[in-house]
Parts: structure tokens; C-alpha cells; sequence
């Protein structure tokens, strides 16, 4: 079999993104456990085990607090490319309909768009369904888990406990997810107006070395 044909090079890119995902998740969750033990330590509390750690408020809210920003920078970002252009950046459409005009061989569609009708509808829209879904299940998990975190140490403190309620209300769950919110759009707004002027050889998120500042889109 040519490696040019093998299951690693036709799969590459999403296999060592998925390889360092799962590098990455594992530090974190060996350094917060680490991390909320020395709290609780300071605060003369028991100590978790690293399975009491996965269930407690600081690693659900710390996780799915990120990756709720995630979604949702990626999620409006595919929307907001719909309609919107930046001249000269990489990452927009051309200013010219007519330079982005389909050209698909013949039954090589994939179904619902073969189909047609309710299908087609669907699968039009279905990358930005598929980010909005996934940015509500970890909007409620991170809140959940938040919620857990702050009547962990509200206990602690012999305080009463807040209702799942009370805590969406509140000003730290949403400072929680607003320092999250701008930086990812701070991310989206450096490639698309650094695309314009920088280049990176070979990648299909930069123009080639030779288009000027002013071509839109790859």
C-alpha cells in the first residue's frame, strides 16, 4: 500500500489534533487534581481521590467551561463567514460570487443533497446545528459543574447551598464564561486580519507566498 494511500496520511491531521487533545486533557486533569488537593489541603479538607476528582465541580466546571467557549467561537464563526467578507484575509470568501462558484462531478454529491427537499435543507445548515448543539450541552455542563464547585466551598465555609437557579444569576458564572467568550473571538479576529498580510507556506489557512495583500480568500 502507498503511504500516500494509508489510513495515517489520509487521517494525519485530525489524528495528532485528537493525540494532543487527549495529551493535554490528561495534564490537566493530573495538575488540577493536584491543584484542588492543595487547596483543600490549605483549607484543612479531605482529600480526593483522583475519581472524586473527576466528579467534583472544579474539573466539570474547568473542562466544559472551555470547551463551551470553543464551540461558540467556532460555531459563530461559520455563521458570520456566511454573509460577511474581509477583503484580503485567507479565512473569508471571495468579494466575487462568481469566483466561488461549485464545481461537483455528477452523483459524487452526498446524499441529502441527491435527495433534495427537508434533507437538503438540513445538511445546508447542518455544521453550524451540529456547534450550536454542542455549544448548549457544555453551556449546561460547565454551569452544572460550576454549581457543584460553588457549593463545594460554600460547605466548606458553612454556608448555605445556592440553587442551580440562583447560580446562573449570578455575576462569577458569567464572568466565568465572558473571559472565555472574547478570547476566542480575540483568536478568530488575529487569523483573519493576519491572513491578509502574513503567510504561511504550504497551509491551506494562508494565501500562497506569491497573492497579494489584497486577494480574498485561499
Amino acid at each position: 500500500m502507498s503511504s500516500r494511500t494509508s489510513f495515517l496520511h489520509r487521517n494525519g491531521l485530525s489524528l495528532v489534533l485528537l493525540a494532543l487533545f487527549l495529551g493535554f486533557w490528561v495534564a490537566q486533569v493530573i495538575t488540577g487534581h493536584a491543584a484542588y488537593n492543595q487547596e483543600r489541603l490549605d483549607q484543612d479538607l479531605t482529600l480526593l481521590s483522583l475519581s472524586a476528582y473527576l466528579r467534583s465541580g472544579h474539573f466539570i466546571s474547568a473542562t466544559f467551561e472551555n470547551w463551551e467557549s470553543e464551540f461558540l467561537q467556532m460555531g459563530m464563526y461559520v455563521l458570520l463567514t456566511v454573509s460577511l467578507r474581509q477583503r484580503g484575509s485567507a479565512e473569508s470568501r471571495p468579494l466575487d460570487p462568481e469566483q466561488e462558484e461549485e464545481r461537483i462531478e455528477a452523483g459524487s454529491a452526498p446524499w441529502p443533497v441527491r435527495i433534495g427537499g427537508v434533507w437538503k435543507t438540513l445538511y445546508a445548515h447542518s455544521l453550524s446545528m451540529a456547534f450550536l448543539l454542542l455549544f448548549s450541552m457544555t453551556f449546561v455542563l460547565h454551569s452544572w459543574g460550576s454549581w457543584l464547585l460553588e457549593n463545594e466551598e460554600r460547605a466548606a465555609q458553612g454556608q448555605v447551598s445556592l440553587s442551580w437557579t440562583a447560580h446562573l444569576l449570578d455575576s462569577q458564572f458569567w464572568f466565568e464564561s465572558m473571559q472565555n467568550w472574547q478570547s476566542e473571538f480575540l483568536a478568530v479576529l488575529s487569523i483573519v486580519v493576519l491572513s491578509i498580510f502574513l503567510r504561511q507556506d504550504k497551509s491551506p489557512e494562508s494565501k500562497p507566498l506569491r497573492a497579494p495583500h489584497s486577494q480574498t480568500g485561499t
